[in-house]
This record gives structure tokens, sequence and C-alpha cells, in this order.
């Protein structure tokens, strides 16, 4: 890129903190740097015209854990660990609720239920049993009553009688979420650049010399949020991870509310106003989906679509109205690595697909190392 003086001055120089990636946690970094540090100079880079890697591409699930993910959580973790995993989601959602406002994010809670499918009799047996254990262990967090077993009132077909609800789990729109991050931090006058590609960086005493594919910077100091993109940049223990998605075109008279958990949660499903949003089937090809490149496979599609028609909609006429992907980033442990890297260098990533639930509060743990 050819920049003029006024343009490197203007926006490249003297640059305070540099943030990698303007989804959730990239955002929320840089609007508690600013609360931090009210007269730094604070940049984001984001490698797409919009948030490329989830943020903007995920399901919208303000969600804490279904209860098959508990149980199996348990087996695990430890209760603290599993108590504390459960807590972080639920004060990074309050967190964002407070940033955002709930009319700015169109916040809904209609609960989170889980589906078993006929197959799944087992589990399904386990999980009512162990109902009241998970209660008394979540209780000290939501202040009630977290699981209730609820008849099935949506009609799905080839599944048990009853799904499991999370009373307190609820619903978001993903894209309106965004943009009032984005124009908060407008507000507070913090620099957006878009279709960046941060290609690498090296580190001295005073700094870090940032390469992109557009421009080279300085930067006293340098954030990375780039979640399931982390591995072009980082050495740590986390992978891409992608996600596909469906959504119907609006379906007259549908009754079906709320978010929605099938087979342990590898696929999930909710409603948006009328239509129904489907998403999930890694656990069909891991190696496959382990990429970061965007796209939707004959494999995971035709296995939605299948879902849909045999499941979720038995009864009721739909057409498919758009499809996509989105990165998510995962690791053999659920815990976000949020650490320094070097003596100007921090990261914030591995979002496990709780990004909503917990990326308000990573991007402040992450802003707190600055």
């Amino acid at each position: 890129m050819n920049l003029s003086y006024w343009e490197y001055k203007s926006w490249l120089s003297n640059i305070d903190f540099a943030i990698i990636g303007s989804g959730i946690v990239g955002l929320h970094c840089a609007l508690h740097l600013r609360k931090k540090y009210p007269k730094a100079k604070i940049v984001i880079l984001e490698k797409g015209v919009l948030p490329q890697g989830a943020s903007t591409k995920n399901a919208g699930f303000a969600c804490f854990g279904s209860i098959s993910e508990i149980l199996s959580d348990l087996k695990t973790h430890t209760e603290d660990e599993v108590i504390e995993l459960v807590k972080k989601r639920r004060d990074g959602i309050q967190l964002l609720r407070k940033n955002l406002g709930d009319k700015n994010i169109i916040y809904q809670n209609h609960g989170g239920h889980e589906v078993f499918l006929d197959k799944q009799g087992d589990l399904y047996q386990y999980c009512r049993e162990r109902l009241a254990e998970a209660n008394e262990l979540l209780r000290p967090i939501f202040g009630g009553i977290v699981f209730k077993e609820n008849k099935n009132i949506f009609e799905f077909e080839k599944v048990q009688p009853t799904y499991v609800t999370h009373r307190y789990e609820s619903q978001i729109d993903t894209g309106a979420m965004m943009q009032a991050l984005v124009r908060l931090a407008a507000k507070k006058k913090i620099t957006i650049l878009n279709a960046i590609t941060v290609e690498k960086y090296s580190e001295d005493n005073s700094g870090v010399m940032v390469k992109t594919n557009q421009f080279e910077f300085r930067t006293k100091k340098l954030c990375i949020a780039t979640n399931g993109f982390a591995t072009a940049l980082l050495n740590e223990n986390v992978k891409p991870a992608r996600a596909q998605v469906l959504i119907t075109k609006p379906i007259k008279g549908l009754q079906l509310k709320g978010t929605f958990h099938l087979e342990e949660g590898y696929y999930y499903f909710r409603n948006v106003k009328n239509s129904v949003l489907l998403g999930g089937g890694r656990n069909l090809d891991f190696k496959g989906e382990e990429t970061t490149a965007f796209g939707e496979t004959s494999l995971i599609q035709n296995r939605l679509e299948k879902l849909l028609k045999t499941v979720i909609l038995p009864n009721s006429p739909y057409e498919i109205e758009h499809r996509w992907s989105g990165i998510m980033g995962v690791g053999m442990q659920k815990k976000p690595i949020i650490k320094p890297l070097s003596l100007h260098v921090n990261c914030g990533v591995r979002l496990g697909g709780m990004g909503i639930a917990i990326g308000a509060k990573v991007g402040k743990e992450l802003a707190e190392l600055c």
C-alpha cells in the first residue's frame, strides 16, 4: 500500500495498543483498554471486511452448558473447575448485557433445551437421574433451580418424550451485537482497520514491529484475539474448528421458540423470529472441519437437512434461505488461553465455541494484562 505522510501519521504512528481481531474479544479488549488508558491510541486490525471468525457467524446462543455437557465435564474436571467454567460464562454474558444493553443485542430468555434422540435412551436416563445433583452444583451461581424437564411440546419426532431445559439460557442477535460493539468502539475513538492481515511480528525492548499484507508499523503493546485463526501467529494449544450453519425462510405459524441442543451439543438449533437456524455436524468429520477455510460440505449439510426434515420440522414445509460457516478456536481444555507471550505481547484465544458467553470477559482479562 502506497501510504501518504498524512495517512501514516494519522493512522499508523505513535500506537500504544494494537489488537489483532475485531470480534467479541478484540473489541471488548479495546473498550477496556480505553477505560484504563483514556488518552491511548488504540488500533484494531481485522483481516475481513467484517469480523472474520465466529463473532458474526455463530448461532447467537447465550449458553452456559447443557445437562449432558455439565455431567460430561464432571467426569474430566473437578466440581470446582466445572463451577468456575459455568461462572465465567455467566459473568461473561452479564458483562456483555451491561456493556451493550439487552435491547441492542436483542436478548431474549426463552430457555435452552437439550433434546435426546430415540437412540440415546441411556444418556437420556442418565441425565434425568442426575438432574438434582447438577441443580445443587449450579444453584449458587444462578440462585435457583437451573434444569427442569419439559414435555415435547414442539412435536419433534424420533426423540425421547421429554427434554431437559436450562431455565437461564437465552438467545441474542449476533449481527446486532457486533454492530453495537463497533458503534461503541467508534464513539470511544478506537480505530478499526479492515481487510488487513497480520503476517508476522517481531519484538524489541521498546515495543513490537507488526508486518501486514499492506504495511508495517510499530506499537508499544500487541494483543492477539484471533481465536480460531491463532495458529497463524501463535504456538499454543488451540486449533481451528469450522462450524456449518443453515437457516430456513420464514415458516408460517412456527411455534418453536428457544435454543436447542441435540446429540450432546454437536447439533444446535433455534428460532430466529419465524425461521429455524440449525448448525453443527463437525463430529461427522473432525479432521476435515479442522480448517480455517470457510465453506460447506455435502456430508454435513445433508445431515443438517435430514435433521430438519425428520426431527425438527417433520410436519412443516420449509425452504432453506441461506448457508454459511464460521471458524471457532478449540483445544484439549475448555479454559481459554489468556496470558502474556512476552514483555509486549499478550493473547486471548481458544473460546471453545462459547464466544458469546465468555468473549466479553476474555476481552476484559486480556486488557488487564496490559
